[in-house]
C-alpha cells in the first residue's frame, strides 16, 4: 500500500527521498518497538510467515520495500512482471511500499508482516546489537555506499576531503548525522574546519547557495540538480562519494529472520533466485526498468520517465562491480564484508560478520544455478 504524499510542485516527485533510511537514524525503526517485537517473535502475526496456501508450493511472498515504488526496485518489478516469483514457486508476491511515515523493514520482518525487508547494515546492525533482534542480511543489491556530498561547479565545489575546509555543509538531522560523523572519523576530518548547516532533503539549498555542499544519494539529488539551472546555465553537479572515501557501507540489503533461514531455507533461496533473475533484467534494461516504475508499479507517484532512466543508469554503477560480474549479483567478498564491519564500528556499532551476514543461501543459489552469473 502506498503512503499518501504531501503536495509539492510538479516534477518534484523524486525529491521525496529516503527519509526512512536517511532520517530514521541508527536504531530508530519506526512505530513498532523492536524490544517488544523481538520478545514476542513466534507469537507475532504469522500471516506473512505461512509457507504454503495449498495452491502453490511456497505460498505468498511479502517483501517490505525501503521506499516508495520508484526505479529503486526495478529488479522486483521485473521478477513480478516476468513471472520469476511464480516460477520459483510463490503463489503471489506482495511488494509493500515504504515511505517517510512507514514502519521500517526490520520492524516489519520482526513482526512477521514481511518475509524480507530491504534495508541497510546501518539499520540492521544496530537492531541486532542494541535490541538483540534475531535478524540476518542474506544479500545486498547495492555494492557501494550511495551517500555522497553534492555541490555545484558554479558554486564552491567539494571534490575532495581537503575541499571541505571553510565550506557550509548541509546535513539532515538524525541518521545522516551519525553516518556523516562516521565519514569524518574514517577520514580524520576536523569538523571544526567547516560549518554544518541543518537541512531537509531538498537540494534547492545548494542552488540558492545556502550551503556549498549537501548530503545526498548518488543516484538521486545529483541527477535532480543536473536538470536545473543557476545564473541561466545548466548546473554541473560535483560529488564526493562516501564509498570511495572511507565508508564503504552496502545498501538495499535483504534482511530476514534467523528462524526463516533455519526453518524455510528453500523459501528464501527461491526468493533469491527470482530476485537475481529480475535484477539481471533490470541492469540490462534501464529503459524497461523506468517504464515499469513510471507506468505500472509507481504509476501513482508522478515519476518522470527520463529522470527514472537516468537514475536506473546511475544505480547500475552501485549494483554491478567486478566482483558481482565474477560471483553474481547481491554477493559480497570477504574484503567487502570486513570493510562494512569496520565502517559500522566507525559509526558506533560493534558487530561481527557472523552476527550480521549469512550469505550461504546465495552461494547455494549460484552453485545450483551457475547460469545466473551473467558477467
Amino acid at each position: 500500500m502506498n503512503l499518501p504524499r504531501s503536495p509539492r510542485p510538479a516534477g518534484q516527485a523524486a525529491l521525496q527521498r529516503r527519509t526512512l533510511l536517511r532520517g530514521a537514524g541508527l536504531g530508530l525503526l519506526g512505530a513498532a518497538g523492536l524490544s517488544g517485537l523481538a520478545a514476542c517473535g513466534g507469537d507475532a502475526d504469522s500471516s506473512a510467515g505461512s509457507s504454503s496456501d495449498g495452491s502453490s508450493g511456497l505460498g505468498e511472498l511479502t517483501v517490505q520495500l525501503s521506499w516508495i515504488k520508484n526505479i529503486e526496485f526495478a529488479g522486483e518489478y521485473f521478477a513480478d512482471s516476468k513471472g520469476y516469483y511464480t516460477q520459483a514457486g510463490f503463489s503471489k508476491v506482495n511488494l509493500l511500499a515504504g515511505g517517510s511515515a512507514g514502519t521500517a523493514a526490520e520492524a516489519m520482518v520482526l513482526s512477521r508482516k514481511a518475509h524480507v525487508g530491504l534495508s541497510s547494515p546501518t539499520l540492521t546492525g544496530p537492531a541486532i546489537v542494541n535490541e538483540q533482534a534475531p535478524l540476518k542480511i542474506i544479500g545486498t543489491t547495492f555494492q557501494k555506499n550511495p551517500f555522497c556530498l553534492v555541490s555545484m561547479e558554479q558554486g564552491k565545489p567539494v571534490r575532495s576531503i581537503a575541499d571541505l575546509a571553510g565550506k557550509k555543509i548541509g546535513i539532515q538531522t538524525g541518521g545522516n548525522e551519525t553516518i556523516f560523523d562516521g565519514f569524518c572519523k574514517a577520514n580524520g576530518i576536523d569538523k571544526s574546519s567547516f560549518e554544518i548547516v541543518p537541512v531537509q532533503y531538498d537540494p534547492s539549498v545548494v542552488v540558492s547557495r545556502e550551503v556549498d555542499a549537501f548530503m545526498a544519494y548518488l543516484t538521486n539529488e545529483p541527477i535532480l540538480l543536473a536538470a536545473r539551472q543557476v545564473d541561466g546555465q545548466p548546473i554541473v553537479p560535483v560529488t564526493l562519494g562516501f564509498a570511495d572515501n572511507g565508508l564503504p557501507v552496502v545498501a538495499e540489503t535483504f534482511t530476514v529472520l534467523q528462524t526463516t533461514i533455519d526453518d524455510q531455507r528453500d523459501f528464501l533461496k527461491a526468493f533469491l533466485k527470482a530476485e537475481v533473475q529480475g535484477w539481471n533484467d533490470a541492469v540490462a534494461d534501464p529503459q524497461g526498468s523506468a517504464d515499469l516504475a513510471v507506468n505500472t508499479y509507481g504509476k501513482d507517484q508522478d515519476l518522470d520517465l527520463a529522470e527514472q532512466v537516468a537514475e536506473a543508469q546511475a544505480q547500475n554503477e552501485l549494483i554491478v562491480s567486478d566482483d558481482t560480474k565474477a560471483n553474481g549479483l547481491f554477493t559480497m567478498t570477504d574484503a567487502l564484508i570486513a570493510e562494512n564491519i569496520e565502517a559500522l564500528a566507525q559509526m558506533g556499532t560493534t558487530i561481527t560478520a557472523e552476527q550480521l551476514f549469512d550469505l550461504s543461501l546465495l552461494a547455494e543459489v549460484y552453485d545450483e544455478n551457475p547460469d545466473l552469473i551473467t558477467g
